[in-house]
């Protein structure tokens, strides 16, 4: 059977550079879906994107499908005549051309047939239609007089399988074999002679490098050769670079200059304003400080490169000189000044403006300052300020620089240095893997912050649902757990909530009910956090079953049953706890917590060694639970493995004598109460 290589190729106008590889993607995953479902055998699949194309690359595609034997069963050879004529009739054959098969249940009439496979050319107009049919567009364009829809008005289709074109139609494009060069360096068609001289006539006739991860890697080596020319490092934001890669077919780097007055301005404020609208990468020097200059990508090979990037330092210079205007006329005011316009911003209907938030936010963080013995006044002062930054002129033109305008503000107007850092560190983490706030302060306003939220929303019975979580309410309660584990801030999450509870006006569900609920939902957060960790869920459950509201001290736990795991003693003490808690449950009434265990009531040795060793080890771990050493405390309970498990296998607990059994019982209650010092780990019994 032949195999030939099949090039398809669809040509736009330029496509939305954010969607460019999701689409390219897409395009040639339907088509490859297509052929698995045919049965149609391939090779490797590489796939192509640019600016005004999208393109796949289907190696050593079997130019038919493989012929498929068809097994039709029929009557048994017993049954009437006419019923196996029937059959006979509807295979288009004859009964004498109808084979026989013995079965278990008799002799039965069947009919084999080879289906021949379908050539592989038949199919793939449908595969190619189906594919821009399904590609993931959420809002389609009409252009011209045609009633064809598509992301991008669609010029050009190329589908060729070996040396042939495919004949087929789609979005009213007529397939064939030529594609077309760059915009402005090759404006006019190309032919494609095969599949595999794609690449090569775009690159070296076309100016057009239709490999989006090798422009991509061509971008990053050329930006980092323009910044090592002034003895810099470019900044190459990862998504910045792919979405400079999908605005360029040939891309050519340029450096740039602007004033070293505009310096003055925060950094991050110029660097926001050259990746976000000039898509410009930026360059720092040996200590990390901003240069006064900027990479830009162009489009094309220029004979005066100069005059491209005047244009471009002509274009920045506006932009620089709006940030600076916002940057002075802010420092006019004091950022404390800004607190009234926070009464008229809503945060939420039922939960009043951005200063009302302000306040319970203070009130939560001076609580967290004072039970980490830190500076309360700080905590406030930082939570009063932590909004006051939305309303300046810089953040509302760059929303982006929330945070980190209102630390240089602060830091201004001569605030205590903690708290010109929590600013910016009321937004940490921002996002999963994030850096954590450094300052105590820092973590008292971001968990004030969070705390607030996630009591305010339960409170107006508005918690996340499904999917939907407009608030990102989970990842909020992750980033407060994050703060308390991460830095080791022994807090009572449980009195942090009801505290930040009370301070809601607005709410209408109970508030020991909201409490309940918003604990429950953020230690629901800690699931999927160790399963990152590589601990299973049955961990994460014999920790929840004891609820501990300290976040570190569920962590610690968590942490102690997983190492403990690891220990060859560990399968063994989990079955026999579980043992022992189906049979304290069963017989609840037999045994009064805290019922002392009578060495008289013993018959056998088993019973004795069990004892003697629960005394001894006990007296050997209460120092390790109280400081909360809990792995050291497990790995040393790992000496019961063998008198428990002999006295399983010597000891009849649940025995005639009711004096007897209950004293048994009360013996392995002490047991289980060990373990439950850290966790229930019958949980790690299957």
């Amino acid at each position: 059977m032949e195999h030939l290589d099949f090039l398809v190729e669809l040509g736009t106008e330029e496509l939305p550079p954010k969607a460019l590889t999701t689409l390219r993607d897409a395009f040639a995953q339907t088509v490859i879906d297509g052929l698995a479902a045919a049965g149609i055998p391939h090779g490797a699949v590489k796939t192509y994107a640019a600016p005004r194309r999208l393109a796949f690359i289907i190696e050593q595609l079997s130019t038919s499908q493989p012929d498929r034997e068809i097994k039709r069963s029929g009557p048994a050879i017993s049954a009437p005549e006419k019923a196996v004529e029937g059959f006979a009739r509807s295979c288009g054959v004859t009964i004498a051309e109808l084979a026989q098969e013995e079965t278990a249940k008799g002799t039965y009439y069947i009919f084999n047939q080879v289906e021949q496979g379908k050539a592989t050319t038949s199919l793939l107009p449908g595969l190619i239609q189906q594919s821009i049919d399904k590609l993931p567009i959420p809002k389609r364009m009409r252009w011209g007089a045609s009633r064809v829809e598509f992301v991008r008005p669609a010029h050009w289709l190329v589908a060729l399988f070996g040396e042939q074109v495919v004949d087929c139609e789609v979005l009213g494009l007529k397939s064939g074999r030529e594609t077309r060069g760059h915009r402005f360096h090759c404006n006019r068609t190309l032919d494609i002679p095969t599949p595999g001289s794609y690449l090569t006539v775009l690159k070296d006739e076309g100016y057009v490098l239709a490999d989006h991860e090798a422009r991509r890697e061509k971008i990053r080596v050329a930006v980092e050769a323009e910044a090592a020319k002034v003895g810099g490092t470019a900044k190459i934001d990862p998504s910045l670079l792919d979405e400079v890669t999908a605005l360029n077919e040939w891309p050519v780097a340029l450096m740039g200059r602007f004033e070293e007055h505009f310096l003055e301005v925060p950094a991050q404020a110029l660097i926001s304003t050259m990746e976000s609208n000039q898509k410009y990468f930026t360059v720092t020097d040996a200590q990390g400080n901003l240069l006064p200059c900027f990479i830009t990508i162009a489009n094309l090979e220029s004979k005066d490169p100069a005059q491209v990037i005047a244009g471009n330092e002509k274009v920045v210079r506006p932009r620089l000189a709006d940030a600076a205007f916002f940057f002075e006329t802010d420092k006019k005011h004091r950022l404390d000044s800004y607190q009234d316009k926070l009464k008229n911003i809503v945060f939420q209907k039922d939960l009043g403006t951005l200063f009302e938030k302000s306040e319970r936010v203070a009130s939560i963080a001076s609580l967290i300052a004072s039970q980490l013995n830190h500076n309360a006044d700080w905590a406030a002062r930082a939570a009063m300020l932590s909004k006051c930054d939305l309303v300046t002129q810089m953040v509302l033109e760059f929303p982006e620089l929330q945070g980190l305008m209102g630390f240089h503000y602060a830091t201004k107007d001569g605030e205590a240095e903690e708290v010109a850092r929590a600013q910016d560190e009321q937004y940490m983490p921002r996002f999963a893997g994030d850096q954590l706030p450094a300052t105590l302060t820092g973590a008292a306003v971001s968990l004030g912050d969070r705390l607030d939220t996630l009591t305010g929303l339960f409170g107006i019975n508005q918690p996340p649902t499904g999917s939907k979580d407009p608030f990102a309410l989970r990842r909020s309660a992750l980033g407060a757990l994050r703060i308390m584990v991460e830095k080791e801030l022994d807090l009572d999450l449980k009195a942090l909530l009801e505290h930040a509870v009370n301070q809601h006006q607005g709410i209408t569900v109970a508030k020991a009910e909201v409490v309940e609920k918003v604990l429950d939902f953020m230690l629901d957060r800690f699931k999927a956090w160790f399963e990152d960790e590589g601990m299973g869920a049955a961990i994460y459950q014999s920790v929840l079953v004891l609820k501990p509201t300290k976040p570190l001290d569920f962590a610690r736990r968590a942490r102690a049953v997983s190492a403990f795991q690891s220990l060859p003693e560990a399968e063994s003490l989990a079955a026999a706890n579980k043992r022992v808690s189906n049979l304290l449950s069963k017989n609840a009434d037999a045994v009064v917590d805290g019922q002392q265990v009578s060495v008289d009531l013993f018959e056998g040795a088993a019973e004795k060694a069990l004892f003697d060793a629960l005394q001894a080890v006990e007296a050997d771990v209460a120092p390790l639970f109280a400081a909360g050493n809990y792995a050291e405390a497990l790995k040393r309970l790992t000496v019961l493995k063998a008198p428990v498990d002999t006295f399983f296998e010597d000891v009849m607990v649940m025995c005639d004598d009711e004096k007897v059994r209950a004293n048994r019982l009360a013996l392995l209650q002490q047991l289980r109460s060990l373990f439950l010092h850290v966790a229930d780990i019958s949980h790690l019994s299957s």
